[in-house]
């Protein structure tokens, strides 16, 4: 004799309606950490292109800036590691 369970429709419902759910939400937190970590790159690569930038000037125009060329790195990235 098969056993058969007899379940709502509501109740098969309820349950497609949390499995889409979490599957959608599984993918929202996907893309969040892909933007997330886009958005990081993105700062970081400015930060490179200023720190290339400033070891390209001169000493004169570094000094103009009051920047010590030894201080770069550290100027550009501060407000990170120097608190």
């Amino acid at each position: 004799m098969a056993y058969q369970e007899i379940t709502s429709a509501s109740a098969v419902l309820n349950r497609e309606i949390a499995a889409t759910r979490n599957f959608f939400s599984r993918i929202a937190d996907g893309l969040a950490r892909a933007g997330n970590a886009i958005s990081q790159a993105s700062v970081a690569r400015r930060r490179f292109e200023l720190v290339q930038a400033l070891q390209a000037k001169s000493d004169v125009e570094l000094e103009a800036l009051n920047i010590k060329r030894d201080d770069i790195v550290h100027h550009v990235f501060k407000d990170l590691f120097y608190i």
